[in-house]
């Protein structure tokens, strides 16, 4: 029996796409909202999750950070995508007659020096691939999406403008999520160890929790904060280490940030991808 990965958007989203690549043989579920993705894999029906948590171009993907704080799920393994946005429009739609482009806020961002160069007016959905949809229902020849490739060939819309994004290395970070706790052997390999907490509300509480990765030589890649509850004196902290958490140093950093800190969360430890060395 073939896995079941679950993401959220619809068919020809970029998640999909990233599944594709990761599971080329599994079947895939489509989910409305992160949430439901989560659920999906907390409650059985979906084996693994494939959540993108940040954009090279557009930064960090918000409610992915506040969903991890709450998940039992695990992130078992990252996974790198090149991100090539087209602008589509109905078979009878001209660039020079777009006025509008429906899509993710995220893809919205990523191409919006095109979309400002063609006085185009963006307009925010929930999904790249589903704009493709409301394109369809919406017929609108002066409307375009923002989407991939695959999702025009889905949806049987036309290439108006070919890899419009900002950046020529566009890409997005996913993370492998599970409800099982994988951890890698420690066989001297690179890895990526994930972790929430919240730091005493102390002068220098920070500084101090992260102390111990420095003394003990541990390089930080992701320390990122955001508030808890819509309090301003409280915040967490999103922090990814390149650490085993069976080595030494590991340990050690962790009793000092321990200290420092009222409560930490074990998200996982998994292989760091090669794309990190390109």
């Amino acid at each position: 029996m073939s896995q079941r990965i679950a993401f959220q958007g619809v068919f020809g989203a970029y998640s999909h796409l990233a599944c594709q690549e990761l599971f080329p043989a599994a079947e895939y579920l489509p989910c409305p909202d992160f949430g439901e993705a989560f659920a999906a894999v907390q409650n059985g029906v979906a084996d693994i999750a494939v959540i993108p948590i940040e954009n090279s171009n557009a930064g960090r993907v918000a409610d992915v950070h506040f969903l991890l704080s709450q998940t039992p799920l695990h992130i078992i393994g990252e996974h790198f995508l090149r991100i090539r946005h087209q602008l589509l429009g109905l078979p009878n739609s001209r660039l020079q007659d777009i006025t509008r482009a429906i899509s993710h806020p995220q893809a919205l961002a990523q191409c919006s020096n095109f979309l400002q160069a063609n006085r185009i007016r963006p307009e925010a959905q929930s999904d790249t691939a589903l704009s493709c949809r409301i394109l369809l229902d919406d017929g609108d020849p002066s409307t375009a999406a923002i989407a991939s490739s695959a999702a025009a060939k889905i949806y049987g819309l036309k290439v108006l403008a070919a890899d419009i994004e900002n950046a020529s290395n566009n890409t997005t970070r996913f993370l492998i999520m599970s409800r099982d706790n994988i951890i890698p052997a420690n066989d001297g390999g690179e890895f990526i160890t994930s972790l929430i907490f919240k730091a005493k509300n102390i002068p220098a509480a920070l500084y101090k929790a992260l102390g111990g990765f420095a003394t003990n030589n541990l390089n930080i890649t992701k320390l990122e904060s955001y508030l808890l509850n819509g309090k301003f004196i409280s915040a967490q902290f999103y922090l990814e280490v390149e650490a085993h958490p069976e080595s030494i140093a590991y340990q050690n950093a962790l009793a000092e940030l321990a200290f420092f800190s009222d409560s930490h969360i074990y998200l996982g430890t998994y292989r760091a991808h090669p794309y990190r060395r390109i």
